[in-house]
């Protein structure tokens, strides 16, 4: 089976429009991206992983079976991985879709004091983060718009 190399906005697009012929369940795909959450129960765990294509955030499914799990099971937010897994459709859950992963390769990993948390933060707190602001979701929505700006003037003059 071929690998498709997927980043998290082609995931969803395709996911929506529902004729990619490539896209079905069981396909085997490779991605990279930033911790989101990381949340491990024993035998399963689960992490968010957010590549900056888009605001949304995949799901990726670790177990036991997993290379380097224990590893894997320690990843701090802010991380960055690359993956290889399964696509597997899941209608009835929160997500339209998630990746049961094999394997887990460590990029970079975050410090443990690393600031960005799952919660919301302030613009107050992150005026002294001024570096990882754009990891969050409101500016990421905000260089968004203004990348459509501009991209949009400079097509028009």
């Amino acid at each position: 089976m071929k690998t498709l190399p997927m980043t998290n906005l082609k995931l969803f697009q395709q996911y929506q429009a529902k004729k990619h012929p490539l896209l079905k369940s069981e396909q085997l795909l490779t991605g990279s991206g930033w911790i989101k959450n990381n949340r491990d129960n024993g035998s399963i765990g689960f992490i968010e992983l957010n590549d900056g294509t888009t605001y949304k955030n995949i799901q990726l499914v670790y177990g036991l079976n997993t290379k380097q799990y224990e590893m894997v099971s320690h990843l701090r937010i802010g991380a960055a991985i690359s993956y290889l897994g399964v696509l597997k459709y899941t209608p009835e859950a929160k997500q339209p879709f998630e990746i049961h992963v094999s394997d887990v390769m460590l990029l970079g990993d975050s410090d443990e004091d690393y600031p960005m948390q799952k919660k919301r933060h302030s613009y107050e707190f992150l005026r002294d983060f001024a570096h990882l602001r754009m990891r969050t979701n409101t500016f990421n929505a905000l260089f968004r718009v203004r990348s459509v700006l501009a991209t949009g003037f400079q097509e028009f003059f």
